[in-house]
C-alpha cells in the first residue's frame, strides 16, 4: 500500500506520545509528519528534530497557532507574542510552515473578528520571513464562527490571502471545514491559481456527530465527499502531501496502530499524485 504522500497529524494519534507518533508513523508506512504544539510541549525540540529525520518522514507543518483576536490590546499583544514563539519552534523542528487557525472571541461582531484576523497576521509576517516560516490560513466551518475563528469560508480565506498578499501567506484546505461551499471548486482553482494552496486536510464530516468538534470520520464516513474533493485539488495542481487530520474520541479509544491501518484503507480512493 503506497502512502509516501501522506501525513499524519499528531493530534490524529492523539494518545501517543511524539516518540511513539514518529516510530508509528513511519512503521505504518506514511511518508510525513505534522507536528501539533501540544505534542511536543515540554520536550527538548532539537531531539524531536532528529528524530523525525531518522525516521525519515517528512515534516510538513506545525499546528497550531493563530488565534489573533481579542476584546483588550492585551489579549491581542499577547497573540502575536504567543504566534512568534510558534515561528521560532517550528524552526527550530525545521518545520517550513504553520497552520493559522485563526481565532473568534465571543461577544464581538464577525467582521471586527475578521478584521482582527487580518490586522494579525499582517504583524506577524515580517517575523515569518526572518525565519522562513510560511503561514496558513484554515478556513473553519461555520459552526466555529463565534470561538474559534471568523475565516469561516475557502472564499473568506482567499480575499484575505489576496490582500495581503505576501509568498510566506497561503491556505491550507481541510475537506471538513469547507466541503459545504456551493462554488467550492472554483474557489480551490483561484487558491492555486494565485499560489496560495499550501496544505490539504482530509477527514469526513458526519451529520450524525456526537461531538462537534471531537467525531470525526475517516474519509468515506460521512457527507464531504472526500475524493471528489481531492480530485479537484490535484486537478487545481496541487502535489503536496495529503495530510490526515481526525479528532475522535471514538478512534482514540481504539488500538492507535489499528486506527493508523484504517486510515491506510480509508485514503485508497484518494489520489496519488507522486504516482501520476
Amino acid at each position: 500500500m503506497e502512502l509516501h504522500h501522506a501525513a499524519i497529524h499528531t493530534f490524529t494519534t492523539k494518545p501517543w506520545s511524539i516518540d511513539q507518533c514518529i516510530d508509528g508513523y513511519a512503521r505504518h508506512g506514511f511518508g510525513g509528519i505534522s507536528v501539533w504544539r501540544e505534542t511536543v510541549a515540554g520536550h527538548d525540540l532539537a531531539k524531536v528534530k532528529q528524530k523525525i529525520k531518522d525516521s525519515g518522514l517528512q515534516g510538513v507543518s506545525l499546528v497550531r497557532c493563530g488565534f489573533f483576536t481579542g476584546n483588550t490590546k492585551e489579549a491581542r499583544t499577547a497573540a502575536i507574542l504567543e504566534n512568534r514563539k510558534a515561528i521560532d519552534e517550528a524552526a527550530e523542528l525545521e518545520l517550513p510552515m504553520i497552520v493559522l487557525v485563526c481565532g473568534a472571541t465571543p461577544g464581538q461582531i464577525p467582521s471586527d473578528n475578521f478584521l482582527q484576523i487580518e490586522q494579525g497576521i499582517e504583524e506577524i509576517l515580517p517575523y515569518a520571513e526572518a525565519a522562513g516560516i510560511k503561514l496558513a490560513v484554515e478556513p473553519l466551518h461555520p459552526m466555529y464562527a463565534g470561538d474559534r475563528s471568523a475565516v469561516c469560508s475557502l472564499r473568506n480565506a482567499n480575499d484575505m490571502v489576496e490582500r495581503l498578499r505576501h509568498p510566506l501567506l497561503g491556505i491550507a484546505v481541510d475537506v471538513f471545514h469547507v466541503w459545504w461551499e456551493l462554488d467550492l471548486q472554483e474557489q480551490i482553482d483561484r487558491c492555486a491559481d494565485e499560489g496560495h494552496l499550501f496544505a490539504f486536510h482530509v477527514c469526513d464530516f458526519k451529520p450524525d456527530m456526537e461531538h462537534v468538534l471531537l467525531d470525526r470520520g475517516l474519509p468515506g464516513e460521512g457527507v464531504s465527499n472526500c475524493a471528489v474533493i481531492d480530485g479537484w485539488v490535484r486537478d487545481a495542481g496541487f502535489e503536496g502531501m495529503t495530510e490526515v487530520e481526525i479528532f475522535s474520541n471514538k478512534y482514540w479509544a481504539q488500538d492507535q496502530d489499528e486506527f493508523l491501518r484504517k486510515i491506510a484503507t480509508s485514503l485508497q480512493p484518494l489520489r496519488n499524485p507522486w504516482e501520476e
